[in-house]
């Protein structure tokens, strides 16, 4: 009997820190300030990209869509956390349980997708300025944006079958904040290695291959950065790739030390918390990276404000 016959009708119990008593109102407030920041934040950068013609370029539709992309990620979870927290009985429904696992994996495959689309963007107009607006044209960008949203609801689909078809026995505390795959495995009675490692295999495609593109991309923009005689130039060219490398190895650093080892070999503390870093720090950090390493990102809010207020 799978997952989906027996739960269909139960509600799980998220444990979370519900051990530690004394980290439920510093969680809170953490999660608040978080969700608050990462809200502001990225709207913020939605709304300037949109309204400034400046930043009507490739590297901004691309920002534009990771803001949207760490929006939903953080509200599929967050405000669900919120409230549990504030409640004695920390549950969620089964249908509450699959729609959090789809939209988080889902998000979370697209923006290693997006991330790797926007290291390609900056190798081409670092190492190929004159062919920029040639290979960067609207409908390719338009084209790999759609194709890195729909392989990551794709991927998410497989993933979260395999997940849910794994029996557990009517086994119902999650020891997690969320409904994520590590977790959610370890509630099954039955061998989960065969299907850790087909998720393996799927979890390595969207981090590693993403990943490697990057670095590769980032080895021949830095070989070019390197031949600029202007400081200027350099200084400039590192200030615009520097924000989206630390993007970067927060995302995928803590996505690779969850999703690329078997869920018996996490300490589940340990990997509470670097769920909470990636789902909830990193999308709240990512505005501020790319606005205040971003000059042009700063002039434009300030011309966006004034207009608002000032019309």
């Amino acid at each position: 009997m799978n997952w989906v016959n027996e739960s269909s009708t139960r509600e799980f119990i998220l444990l979370g820190f519900s051990d530690r008593p004394w980290l439920q109102m510093p969680l809170f407030v953490l999660l608040l300030i978080s969700y608050t920041f990462t809200i502001f934040g990225n709207v913020s950068i939605m709304m300037v990209c949109i309204l400034d013609p400046k930043l009507h370029t490739p590297m901004y539709f691309f920002l534009t869509n990771l803001s949207i992309l760490d929006l939903c990620y953080t509200t599929s979870t967050v405000p669900h956390m919120l409230t549990n927290i504030c409640r004695n009985k920390k549950t969620i429904s089964y249908g509450g349980c699959v729609a959090q696992l789809i939209i988080f994996l889902a998000l979370g495959a697209t923006e290693c997708l997006l991330l790797a689309v926007m290291s390609f963007d900056r190798y081409v107009a670092v190492c190929k300025p004159l062919h920029y607006v040639v290979i960067m044209n609207h409908w390719f960008c338009i084209r790999v944006v759609a194709f890195s949203w729909f392989t990551g609801f794709g991927n998410s689909v497989l993933q979260s079958s395999l997940t849910l078809n794994m029996p557990h026995c009517g086994r119902q505390e999650v020891d997690h904040f969320f409904c994520e795959v590590p977790a959610l495995l370890k509630l099954s009675c039955a061998d989960t290695k065969p299907i850790e490692s087909e998720l393996f295999f799927f979890s390595a495609l969207f981090l590693l291959i993403p990943v490697t593109l990057i670095l590769i991309s980032y080895g021949f923009i830095a070989q070019a950065v390197l031949r600029i005689r202007s400081a200027e130039g350099r200084q400039k060219a590192f200030g615009t790739c520097g924000s989206h490398m630390v993007v970067v190895a927060l995302f995928f650093g803590t996505a690779i030390y969850m999703y690329l080892q078997p869920p018996s070999s996490t300490s589940k503390d340990w990997g509470k918390m670097v769920s909470l870093f990636y789902g909830i720090i990193t999308p709240m950090l990512n505005p501020l990276i790319y606005s205040l390493r971003n000059k042009d990102m700063k002039e434009a809010f300030k011309s966006v404000m004034k207009k608002i207020f000032f019309l």
